[in-house]
């Protein structure tokens, strides 16, 4: 372990929890006992502060670890990153604004608030918050997995037959997270997303000026990735013909597998805000030119995102050698950076992995305690109570993930997320569609839903790839063709066309359609209208 880069990480982290306890007083309000103060952080965050928490909240650890550790195995669909965080802005900056005027005018705290109240049904709003919050737990796993390797890397996790020793400073890391945002709730994340976004524009552009230049150059870098691939195919030539090994390549090969890579990009992007910590960051704002605002300026962390990737060529001609690939960003930062850069670099992704983590508890709380708790258990839920359970259940989420990291195979985790991504974007029809017409009829909504999550399960469990029989592979061929589709795509297909036929199918044999309890001019409500919390109290000023 180097002492200088483990005195820096030290400090970092110490400033950031510091922040973390300190942001309860922060924009404070009379009081903490509402999932409105306490899970949004008090509905009022501006353009500055909403960019940091959705950038902290988007851009996570484990993006850190996992985009360029796939370009460094030889995986140009990696890439697709890039994109799909183009394609997203232009659809949110059309759509969520419409989900923050609805919002605000009715109270709602999470998407699946708003499904119920459109379509009038507690069972829809059931499914989204279920959706949702098993697409979110092994999102905040990996995590984990992202500062495990970190750790790892700086040496805090040495080889030792006791458990708890080993991962004695991730308990710890996670106790400390667990115990700021109990008491700041997302006002936490929202300050200490500064010092994370700026520590990570800060260490990524370091790294693609200085490391480059210390091995020979960025013409030097893609000539020996080139070269490292072409070997590697070369010498494994009759794995790869047999499915035994997957070619390594430096751009997504042309014909078919370009049709997996827009389709991975497309997914991805009507996935990411189907996310509650996507939501949970947007309701937080405090009118809707924030968010068109974000949308505007938030494609910067795209750029970045870029640059991201490059590192793991960078890995590559640095030749950076790891039994993990996972390792090899933060080993090349090992190797490169001298020892007091190193403790900044570590920081900065320890901390990247904080911030999110803590959004996503919040966000899973929010829904249990919105659309389980007080929808099924306990109906006459005073704020005060709903704020209780959030908090307890913030908790509970955060170990469950932390025993889920400690407990089971890691793999485990990451087959989760790949099947997360299929399981969020189902969420999109009953969102995004119902934003603007309630068509729909909620049965069929369900229907499609429910279906769609069987397929996309099951062939994803039933996809291998040369390393593993199962949960092998995002992609998958679509049904009687050859060419590779993102499963969630194909799912999201067959989604749509069961609810476009249940529905006039449904509303011709009488079944009740439900009431809306929104009316089309709540779409374009703004800061300056009074909402529902303003109206029950009208000493409350909207922000």
């Amino acid at each position: 372990m180097n002492g200088v880069a483990f005195g820096v990480f030290l400090f970092l982290f110490l400033v950031v929890t510091v922040m973390g306890f300190a942001a309860a007083r922060w924009r404070r309000a009379k009081s903490m006992a509402s999932l409105d103060e306490w899970g949004l952080g008090g509905r009022g965050f501006g353009t500055f502060v909403a960019w940091f928490l959705i950038g902290g909240d988007i851009y996570t650890a484990y993006t850190f670890i996992a985009v360029p550790a796939t370009l460094f195995a030889g995986s140009a669909t990696g890439f697709f990153a890039v994109p799909y965080t183009i394609i997203i802005y232009p659809l949110i900056f059309a759509f969520l604004p419409r989900l923050w005027s609805v919002s605000h005018k009715h109270g709602y705290v999470t998407p699946a608030d708003f499904v119920e109240g459109r379509y009038g049904s507690k069972g829809l709003g059931l499914a989204v918050a279920a959706t949702g919050l098993i697409a979110t737990m092994p999102y905040i796993a990996l995590q984990l997995v992202g500062m495990q390797v970190v750790l790892e890397v700086m040496g805090l996790q040495p080889d030792s037959g006791n458990w708890f020793l080993k991962d004695l400073p991730l308990f710890i890391a996670f106790v400390i997270l667990a115990a700021y945002t109990y008491s700041s709730g997302l006002r936490a994340p929202a300050m200490i997303a500064f010092v994370k976004d700026s520590l990570i524009y800060l260490v990524i552009i370091v790294a693609v000026i200085y490391i480059p230049h210390h091995i020979g150059g960025w013409g030097h870098i893609f000539d020996t990735v080139k070269q490292s691939f072409g070997d590697f195919n070369t010498a494994n030539a009759d794995k790869i013909g047999a499915g035994e090994a997957s070619p390594q390549a430096t751009y997504p090969a042309t014909g078919i597998g370009q049709w997996a890579y827009a389709s991975l990009a497309l997914g991805s992007a009507l996935a990411l805000f189907m996310y509650p910590h996507s939501v949970t960051g947007v309701l937080s704002t405090r009118s809707r030119n924030v968010i068109r605002r974000n949308a505007s300026l938030l494609p910067a962390y795209s750029f970045l995102l870029g640059l991201l990737a490059l590192l793991g060529f960078v890995a590559v001609a640095a030749g950076v050698k790891v039994s993990n690939v996972q390792a090899s960003v933060p080993q090349l930062f090992e190797d490169q950076f001298p020892g007091w850069f190193q403790g900044v670099a570590f920081a900065a992704i320890v901390i990247g992995a904080l911030v999110p983590a803590a959004i996503m508890s919040i966000a899973a709380a929010n829904l249990w305690t919105r659309n389980i708790y007080k929808a099924f258990i306990n109906r006459r839920a005073t704020p005060a109570q709903e704020a209780r359970q959030a908090k307890l259940v913030s908790l509970i989420v955060k170990f469950g993930a932390l025993i889920f990291v400690l407990a089971l195979n890691k793999t485990f985790a990451i087959n989760l997320q790949l099947l997360g991504g299929i399981w969020i974007t189902q969420t999109f029809p009953a969102i995004v569609v119902g934003l603007y017409t309630r068509w729909f009829h909620r049965w069929a909504l369900l229907a499609g839903w429910a279906v769609a999550m069987i397929y996309g399960t099951v062939t994803a469990y039933n996809t291998p790839s040369p390393t593993q029989a199962h949960f092998g592979a995002s992609v998958h061929a679509f049904p009687f063709t050859d060419t590779g589709i993102y499963l969630a795509i194909t799912a999201l297909i067959i989604n749509v066309v069961i609810a476009v036929v249940a529905t006039p199918i449904l509303r011709a044999l009488g079944v009740p359609d439900g009431r809306d309890s929104t009316s089309a001019a709540d779409y374009t409500v703004d800061s300056g209208d009074k909402g529902v919390i303003e109206e029950l109290d009208p000493t409350i000023t909207a922000h």
